[in-house]
């Protein structure tokens, strides 16, 4: 009889030391880490209280990627006034972020979910892409479109209402061919024409599939013309800010420019006006290449424009003030594109003149 007894309080014994191992497995296994968090003074002394107060009220969480940029400080003084606003930097081009970066995380690490998770989000704007001149080919793939394809699988997942994404009119390509107003049916005939732009082709067709495919998210694309003025950081603001640009003879293209805060505005009519859809975003009034030099006050350096060979190789001769290979055909023929369609829908009308906006970098040449 008291062998059983033995049998039990031996089985028993060994389920307590097993339990026992589990536990202390579990307790030494690594804690998942959250993302890395922007420190700051301020947000150092922020109390508890002040903490968990975010979004508790009907005020709506919005995410918005490449908070480090200009216009994305702009977006975000405009909307943190109705919504609560976190910001999200992936790009990693910098070690000091302004205070519109909350957190810096790469969207294809398993910490960018925890954003997701901790702050419930009902709407995105994704502003952030890296450029060409910014990084090497593969890290720009993983980032602007691998990292992108996460950001909308997230979406879904935690049941994100609206998304607003910024393209580029570049999209389009530089050719003799297009015609002279291009609409957003015109085909994206830019990753046949100059490879250096096709991940942002590849970008905005992710968009367009989960446009239609879910729509749900109700996803609005944005094709802005140049965007320009203080704080812009893309390579046509460079160059406008230099005192010597080149051009090419025989050519001087027409162009267009929208104001950095023109387009903050339309970003934020975009989120807040729900029609899902593609549109160009740019002003009624153009300039042409040469023109708009001058009045940014820049000294035209004139280079061989054929054979096309030959006038890449002088632009790159040029050193620190050479722009990018791709941008050499936009200084040959127009891409004009038709903001018509974004204007009506949206109510929007540009604030800032072209005088005004390329009169900022003349002023600080």
């Amino acid at each position: 009889m008291s062998q059983p007894n033995e049998r039990k309080r031996k089985t028993a014994s060994e389920n307590e030391q097993a339990s026992t191992e589990e536990d202390n497995d579990t307790k030494s296994a690594p804690r998942r880490k959250t993302p890395a968090r922007r420190q700051s003074a301020p947000a150092a002394t922020k109390s508890k209280k002040a903490a968990s107060g975010i979004g508790s009220s009907t005020r709506g969480k919005i995410l918005v990627t490449g908070a480090a940029g200009a216009l994305a400080q702009h977006v975000i003084a405009l909307l943190k006034e109705n919504y609560d606003v976190i910001g999200v930097e992936f790009r990693g081009l910098q070690t000091d972020y302004p205070d519109t970066v909350d957190y810096v995380v790469d969207f294809n690490q398993w910490p960018f979910e925890d954003v997701f998770r901790e702050h419930g989000f009902m709407g995105i704007i994704h502003l952030g892409r890296i450029r060409f001149t910014q990084s090497t080919r593969n890290r720009r793939y993983s980032a602007n479109v691998v990292g992108t394809a996460r950001l909308l699988r997230l979406a879904l997942k935690y049941g994100v209402e609206k998304v607003v994404a910024m393209s580029t009119f570049h999209v389009y390509g530089a050719d003799a061919r297009n015609p002279s107003l291009i609409d957003e049916e015109y085909p994206m005939r830019a990753a046949n024409l100059m490879p250096e732009v096709v991940d942002a082709v590849e970008l905005e067709n992710l968009f367009n599939i989960h446009l239609y495919k879910n729509p749900e998210l109700n996803i609005t694309i944005l094709r802005p013309c140049n965007i320009a003025g203080p704080g812009i950081n893309n390579e046509i603001s460079r160059m406008l800010a230099q005192p010597v640009v080149p051009c090419l003879f025989g050519f001087s293209p027409l162009m267009q420019f929208i104001h950095v805060e023109d387009m903050a505005d339309a970003v934020v009519r975009s989120f807040e006006r729900n029609h899902p859809g593609v549109y160009n975003v740019a002003p009624d009034d153009y300039v042409a290449y040469q023109d708009a030099l001058q009045l940014a006050g820049c000294r035209r350096l004139f280079l061989p424009s054929v054979p096309p060979a030959l006038a890449r190789r002088s632009v790159r001769a040029l050193g620190r003030y050479a722009p990018p290979d791709y941008l050499i055909d936009f200084f040959k023929y127009a891409v004009i594109i038709d903001g018509g369609l974004f204007a009506r829908t949206f109510d929007f009308t540009p604030q800032h003149s072209l005088a005004d906006l390329l009169g900022h970098y003349r002023a600080h040449k």
